[in-house]
């Protein structure tokens, strides 16, 4: 087949590892040719061109500024993007017949593209639901349902549904996300949905006792201290309050060390805290390079998530995987929607407490700074191999076509 994979994530070679090329080279190594567009913003000075592998290419398309911007250029930019993806494929790819357009949320605004591809080539259309805006907005308080702010959210709510409406499938990253989906959206057949969940090319990242001392060295984390590790994105989907108030919480804490490594609109927050005590116990990194941030976390012993406790939306967060990969057993602290921690539980590789409950964080660190977390380890590569591998997912999408 020949696949057209459109993305807002910007990437140059589909051996760069991320849960989107990870899985584009699964369709390749099976035969299939693979066209991406792959935008690239105008801060980089660089204008549209195409980078070839063989028959698979990606193009880089020149688009406005869309991360780490105020809300009005992002805003903005946002709106171009379907035009600039259309005017992309009309130009670059007019000689191709696509015969599944692949894309993932965010953003919803890629319909009249999606409409597009689908009327001139016949393709299927399978949509990776990575996300659910406006309604993630609308929980962080970013947007409303009413009042001022409530033109955007319906434009953006109708833009999400015609995005539904003409997928031909939609892969949700989790049962709770899916069902979610259903129930706000009753006008969705149910036998289109199914649960497609994040997945990696599990590599193997493990090293010797000597090597992990040495990159626990090199980054001056202690020797004798259950390393507790967050990374990623610092931003308000993260609730970044709450875990200034955990990290707070373990000041005294003499056995458990802490780590926070990322970036995002919230870092400043973290900054400020760290500049402002004098707890020994933590470390603020800003974001590594990936192969180094996975070396790194591989010299810790447990992998934490945060999301804000308001979300009503039932995110699962891709960093999920990296900890998995590292072999790390993870305490995740979520809203109740979200069915992250039913998973980490019932697999038996972490544990779970509400992300506003900082008493039982607290009492989960003692609880995990006690337990034997070779066996969590375990089962966590076993759980990773088994549900959340880029064959797999491969599989599932490929099922239709089958």
């Amino acid at each position: 087949m020949n696949i057209l994979f459109l993305s807002l994530l910007d990437f140059e070679s589909f051996s760069e590892r991320n849960i989107y090329c990870d899985l584009l080279r699964e369709f390749i190594k099976n035969g299939h040719v693979v066209c991406c567009i792959s935008p690239v913003e105008k801060r980089r000075n660089q204008e549209s061109h195409i980078i070839y592998f063989g028959e698979n290419k990606i193009l880089k398309l020149r688009i406005g500024n869309i991360q780490k911007v105020n809300w009005l250029e992002k805003g903005i930019s946002t709106l171009r993007i379907e035009r600039q993806f259309i005017s992309g494929i009309k130009k670059w790819f007019s000689g191709i017949k696509f015969d599944l357009v692949l894309y993932a949320t965010p953003p919803v605004t890629f319909a009249r593209v999606i409409r597009y591809v689908k009327k001139k080539c016949g393709a299927k259309s399978y949509l990776m639901l990575k996300d659910i805006f406006p309604q993630n907005a609308v929980d962080l308080g970013i947007m409303s349902k009413n009042g001022p702010k409530s033109f955007l959210y319906r434009y953006f709510r109708h833009k999400e549904k015609i995005l539904y409406h003409l997928s031909d499938f939609i892969g949700c990253m989790s049962s709770a996300n899916m069902k979610y989906i259903l129930d706000h959206n009753p006008e969705i057949k149910a036998d289109k949905v199914e649960v497609c969940p994040n997945a990696i090319e599990p590599v193997l990242m493990r090293f010797t006792q000597e090597e992990l001392q040495s990159i626990r060295d090199k980054y001056k984390i202690p020797r004798d201290r259950i390393i507790f590790v967050y990374g990623g994105n610092l931003g308000k989907p993260q609730g970044i309050p709450f875990l200034i108030e955990c990290l707070k919480a373990q000041k005294d804490n003499k056995k458990a060390f802490y780590i926070v490594v990322g970036s995002g609109t919230e870092f400043s927050k973290l900054q400020h805290y760290v500049d402002s005590t004098e707890q020994d116990n933590l470390m603020l990194l800003k974001s590594l390079p990936k192969d180094e941030y996975d070396r790194m976390i591989c010299a810790c012993d447990v992998g934490m998530i945060f999301l804000d406790h308001r979300f009503t939306i039932p995110n699962f967060p891709s960093r999920l995987l990296a900890y998995m990969q590292a072999g790390l057993p993870i305490l995740a602290c979520t809203d109740q929607s979200t069915d992250i921690g039913k998973v980490i539980v019932e697999g038996e590789f972490g544990w779970w407490c509400e992300s506003n409950d900082i008493k039982k964080f607290s009492n989960l660190i003692e609880q995990i700074i006690n337990t034997d977390l070779s066996q969590s380890a375990e089962k966590v590569g076993i759980y990773l191999k088994e549900y959340y591998s880029t064959e797999k997912v491969f599989s599932i999408i490929m099922h239709h076509w089958e």
